[in-house]
């Protein structure tokens, strides 16, 4: 029997947060083929019966897996629901039928490759810190960044929480009198890092846009648009992060 965690089953088969399924369970509002159930609790979604308050939970059995490809436009919130009403990135692939979920995170104001998904397996494998695959990002900061300051935040810096971050590597593309593009490749994803690794060197991001993520790139799509990844795609980016996690190993 394939038993998996009763909220990850929720989570996966319904519109209900992973934190929402457990609050939902730690309140004994959720049985298993007729049987109150707890946290931890395991069950086989293809023969157990789940409810929520007396109503059954639609399992939907052997299907296809949706994975696509977001350009997330500054504005939008990367998450599946907001309480104050806020506009999140659900709102931008309403036409899909699966019940979608972020690939890691993007800030509300920064722009970019997101990738999402109904492969909880393979959520876990990209966002684990022992598999995560390489992600570009193109940085605007205001002034002009420092040759030392580059350096700083290549080779880690402490944030404000004094977490250091692990070395990265930065190009620079453009330096200007006022600001300086650069191209930083990140293999971790600690909360608004980029801002907060600029801030700790006394610089200000303006702009911030990923344009890849591993062997995957954004290229001409346009904010708001959205595509499915090709079985390609999918394979290579769930062998990027095997590798990494071979490599930490």
């Amino acid at each position: 029997m394939a038993e998996e965690r009763i909220q990850k089953v929720l989570a996966d088969q319904t519109d209900l947060s992973r934190r929402a399924a457990e609050k939902l369970i730690a309140e004994g509002r959720v049985r298993v083929n007729g049987h109150p159930v707890g946290l931890g609790d395991k069950m086989d979604p293809n023969v157990d019966k789940v409810s929520i308050d007396g109503k059954s939970v639609r399992i939907v059995r052997k299907r296809q897996y949706v994975y696509i490809m977001l350009h997330k436009p500054r504005g939008f919130l990367t998450t599946r629901s907001d309480e104050h009403g806020r506009k999140t990135v659900m709102d931008l692939v309403q036409g899909v039928d699966a019940h979608l979920r972020p690939v890691g995170r993007l800030d509300k104001d920064s722009e970019g490759l997101l990738l999402m998904t109904d492969d909880g397996a393979f959520i876990n494998l990209l966002t684990h810190p022992s598999g995560g695959v390489g992600k570009l990002y193109r940085v605007t900061v205001h002034p002009r960044a420092t040759e030392e300051q580059v350096i700083q935040m290549s080779s880690g810096v402490v944030l404000d929480d004094g977490v250091k971050t692990q070395p990265c590597v930065i190009h620079v593309v453009t330096d200007e009198p006022e600001h300086t593009v650069m191209e930083i490749t990140l293999y971790e994803g600690r909360n608004r890092q980029i801002r907060r690794m600029c801030a700790a060197v006394g610089l200000e991001v303006v702009r911030l846009k990923r344009s890849a993520e591993g062997p995957v790139k954004l290229g001409m799509l346009q904010p708001g648009e959205w595509r499915e990844l090709k079985r390609s795609e999918v394979n290579a980016l769930r062998n990027a992060a095997q590798q990494k996690k071979k490599q930490k190993v």
